[in-house]
């Protein structure tokens, strides 16, 4: 398996996400420049955590613009997985790989804490590691994590299973107490229609390894290893 990470102008998980692919892999994900048009073939593509081009204009708005973002939509149309983590999610909202848009949060103010949430469903690559309604500890760090998308599309992306993660209480209750930035109906994270492409705002690649604290996000990278070898 070969995976790539995305590298714009203000990523500041890229090495983070890095360790975590190279710990389930076993080898050296590429990391790729947001200058280069093109880049080897891989079979995962990752959108790092950060403020690519500093969060100027809006979130992701300039990243999903970027050189390099053609070929990853390009890609991802052609069926190969990316994986959006917070900054990471916002470009693919920009890209239009994802639907929806991801505003302030709902207190005007950055978040960085633990939080549970609730996985939806084990059927994706992403998830196939964890049981379906596992409320699982994962770290947010943002200030625009607030999922919103209008109501017709998004009954139609619960119809389809498009809602991958919700935040959640430690005994996986859906709660507006464990919701940290407002997102409607608690979402955390999404799919595309094929559950090839998922954005999430909570990091998994910071609790991947036991030595930091916990290691619930570790079965996404092993899951998606799996998956695709």
């Amino acid at each position: 398996m070969k995976a790539a990470v995305i590298v714009f102008p203000g990523s500041n998980c890229d090495r983070d996400v890095q360790v975590a692919l190279r710990q389930s892999m076993g080898s050296e994900p590429l990391m790729v420049w947001h200058k280069d048009s093109d880049f080897e073939k891989v079979d995962l593509i990752v959108l790092p955590g950060g403020f690519s081009y500093g969060d100027y204009l809006r979130c992701g708005a300039m990243a999903a613009n970027s050189p390099v973002m053609k070929e990853v939509v390009a890609r991802a149309r052609k069926g190969v997985a990316v994986l959006g983590i917070c900054n990471g999610f916002q470009v693919l909202t920009e890209t239009g790989l994802l639907p929806g848009v991801l505003m302030r949060n709902a207190d005007l103010r950055f978040v960085c804490r633990d939080v549970r949430v609730k996985v939806e469903t084990s059927q994706s690559l992403f998830t196939a590691k964890y049981e379906q309604g596992q409320a699982i500890r994962i770290p947010v760090a943002h200030h625009d994590g607030n999922y919103f998308v209008d109501d017709d599309t998004l009954s139609a992306m619960e119809d389809r299973g498009q809602v991958a993660l919700r935040y959640c209480d430690a005994a996986g209750e859906i709660t507006a107490e464990a919701n940290p930035n407002g997102s409607l109906r608690n979402i955390a994270g999404v799919y595309n229609e094929t559950k090839t492409v998922l954005g999430l705002m909570p990091h998994p690649e910071r609790l991947a390894d036991p030595r930091m604290g916990g290691s619930d996000g570790r079965a996404l990278f092993d899951g998606l290893v799996e998956a695709l070898r």
